[in-house]
């Protein structure tokens, strides 16, 4: 009897939305992918990473003088390249012998919260230039 494999989000869905969102938010579907193939310590040990590249990216962009955008998007791409080149054909080196999930659901989750980070941010300056 042939053992059913999970659905997981692909290797692109990883990187793009470490890219686009965080390596923590990459890190977070990799993460679900483990959790589904019952591979729990290993699962763990991605989130532990993608946690630390976050804080690491977060504390060198706090030291720059002049942060800029495109600094997030490569420390996105460097902790994305990570996950989806190194973590994930170590876990699932047969990509295409699983069913890929679709991506609305966490697609949907990430831009609700950007968009709460904007309007945060949108009050905050608003509050402090009046």
């Amino acid at each position: 009897m042939e053992q059913k494999l999970p659905k997981i989000y692909s290797k692109q869905a990883i990187l793009g939305f470490s890219i686009f969102f965080s390596t923590l938010f990459g890190g977070v579907l990799l993460y679900k992918n483990l959790i589904e193939a019952k591979r729990k310590t290993e699962a763990y040990t991605v989130l532990g990473v993608s946690i630390l590249l976050t804080i690491i990216a977060i504390i060198l962009g706090a030291i720059q003088e002049n942060p800029k955008s495109s600094y997030a998007y490569l420390c996105g791409l460097i902790g994305g390249c990570i996950l989806a080149y190194y973590f994930f054909p170590k876990y699932f080196p047969n990509e295409e012998q699983y069913e890929k999930k679709p991506i609305w659901i966490p697609l949907i989750i990430g831009i609700a919260i950007t968009l709460v980070f904007v309007v945060l941010m949108i009050s905050a300056l608003s509050l402090e230039n009046s």
